[in-house]
């Protein structure tokens, strides 16, 4: 998970997804990883801000709505940071607003829940080739 690769000296990139919800959390990063990729799990904004591993971190999907910080949130204190993580976000109940409020600010894409899983994996391939 974010080692380095050997023959290269590359550090490798991981999927950081983020939402409050265990089951979603379970089931983003067993699709992801059954894709070739390296997933790692956080319950919070704040468990993933506290880990401090941003610049390791190739894609991140994130909840809007929370407890504690928001997804919004936590993409304005990445940016105020500088750093410049292609976000995901997901939500079952977003608005029109919230979304044209996140694809602003930077967001690579907006996705309600149920989520169409082929278009989650695509639009994780393609933040990772940015």
């Amino acid at each position: 998970m974010g080692g380095t690769n050997q023959a290269s000296g590359q550090t490798s990139k991981f999927i950081a997804v983020i939402d409050s919800d265990e089951s979603i959390l379970d089931s983003l990063c067993d699709l992801i990883e059954s894709a070739g990729l390296v997933a790692r799990r956080f319950g919070s904004a704040e468990e993933f801000l506290e880990y401090d591993l941003h610049r390791e971190v190739g894609c991140l999907i994130a909840e809007i709505e929370m407890p504690g910080m928001s997804g919004l949130e936590l993409q304005s204190r990445l940016k105020e940071e500088q750093c410049n993580i292609p976000i995901i976000f997901i939500t079952s109940n977003g608005s029109g607003r919230t979304r044209i409020h996140a694809m602003r600010e930077g967001a690579v894409e907006f996705l309600r829940k149920p989520l169409d899983l082929q278009l989650l994996l695509e639009t994780v391939r393609a933040a990772l080739d940015v």
